[in-house]
């Protein structure tokens, strides 16, 4: 049970960054309209958020400090500037929806309107920020978000065409009821989420919240290449049930009670409960990393305490932060804006933030005052530099993209 809940915090951290609210319905969405032939961008985007979590997880566990922290000091207090309000913008968007997003889940469950839910689920989201233990929250939330492999197990049991399923994810193709600039705007919103800034400045923090030393490196890489791609494999069951479901009777998903339809099909109502809780369980799991993260980077930046591990008094800037970001987030909903729509654009957003993270945490994890006998070898700056590539090429591609098809319409 104890290795179990060490490779918590990354299925926390994985669950929260690639099925949140907008994740759920996007990547719904993408299957019922192109099938699986965008698995590519999730295992691409897999692939890239483990190679940089690593070195995240690796700068945290052998200097004892969050990522963020060294690049203001490394690069500068305008490069940690650039930095801080370029990935604030976007993760204090994706707070915002994942509290939205909480409250449709809850909604789908109880039946009462989600405007009703969503003060309570902002006060519940703080207070648990406040109060519950860091190893609390991690192992809960994480643990409860696992329920989501109900959709696995569904695509197994809907007895799919796997010879059309393995076609479609190997030969990506684009049909002819959709544009080629559509399904690229959908990949730049797959890649982006799947490389969202805030989960590796909330794993790097986790870390040291959980004192990470250089003798956790094992542990660090655990939940790195166990945590993430079973978020990947989650985000691959949900695009391939609705595929299955959807896609040959033209249907196109706009909602998260659409994206629970096929576990019913498949499991009936035990399948839907199960699909509910994992809803909330990520909703609310994505609502606290958000939330965190916010609080996590502008202390860090300014050189505040902070962190779970301490107590609120001796924190009071870090939890107030939340507390006005939880209060805004809830303001801002109030005005009926769509949380599924603003998680969408929030990762489209994201892409483009994308080269004022990474860059810095490259430069970090390269640094030897910083990170001595344990910088990157040639094959993590190998693959972190191609990474850089493509990221600046989806950042330079996502507003174009994201005007031409009206966001993705």
């Amino acid at each position: 049970m104890k290795k179990i809940f060490a490779v918590a915090l990354g299925i926390f951290t994985a669950i929260g960054g690639f099925v949140d609210i907008g994740d759920l319905v996007t990547n719904a969405l993408v299957g019922s309209r192109f099938g699986m032939s965008l698995a590519w961008v999730v295992l691409v985007g897999v692939l890239g958020i483990c190679v940089f979590a690593e070195m995240s997880g690796r700068v945290a566990a052998v200097s004892g400090r969050a990522t963020f922290d060294l690049i203001r000091e490394r690069l500068g207090p305008r490069m940690g500037l650039a930095n801080l309000v370029a990935s604030m913008a976007v993760t204090f968007l994706t707070f915002i929806a994942e509290i939205g997003g909480v409250a449709l889940a809850l909604q789908l469950a109880t039946s009462v309107n989600y405007f009703l839910w969503i003060p309570i689920v902002g006060g519940a989201v703080w207070f648990v920020l406040w109060r519950v233990k860091f190893a609390v929250l991690e192992n809960a939330f994480g643990l409860a978000g696992l329920s989501l492999i109900v959709f696995a197990v569904a695509v197994w049991k809907l007895g799919p065409d796997w010879a059309a399923l393995w076609q479609q994810a190997s030969h990506p193709s684009v049909s002819q009821q959709e544009s080629h600039t559509t399904y690229f705007f959908y990949a730049v919103g797959l890649f982006g989420a799947a490389m969202t800034p805030y989960e590796v400045f909330f794993f790097s923090s986790g870390g040291v919240e959980e004192h990470w030393t250089a003798k956790s490196l094992r542990t660090m890489r655990a939940n790195v290449f166990i945590g993430f791609p079973l978020g990947g494999l989650l985000s691959l069951s949900i695009a391939a049930v609705t595929a299955i479901a959807f896609l040959p009777l033209g249907i196109h998903v706009g909602s998260l009670g659409q994206v629970a339809l096929p576990v019913g099909l498949a499991f009936g109502k035990i399948g839907i409960a199960l699909a509910l809780l994992g809803f909330f369980a990520a909703t609310f799991g994505a609502a606290c990393e958000t939330g965190l993260s916010v609080g996590y980077s502008i202390a860090q930046y300014f050189g505040w305490q902070w962190g779970k591990y301490v107590e609120p008094l001796r924190a009071a800037r870090f939890h107030t932060v939340i507390l006005l970001s939880t209060i805004a987030a809830i303001g801002v909903l109030l005005t009926t804006v769509d949380p599924i729509m603003l998680t969408e654009y929030s990762v489209v957003f994201s892409a483009i933030a994308l080269p004022l993270t990474y860059f810095p945490i490259l430069v970090v994890a390269n640094d030897r005052t910083y990170m001595g006998e344990h910088t990157n070898g040639r094959f993590a700056n190998a693959l972190g530099t191609i990474y850089l590539v493509l990221i600046v090429v989806v950042a330079a591609a996502a507003i174009p993209l994201m005007i031409l098809t009206k966001a993705g319409q």
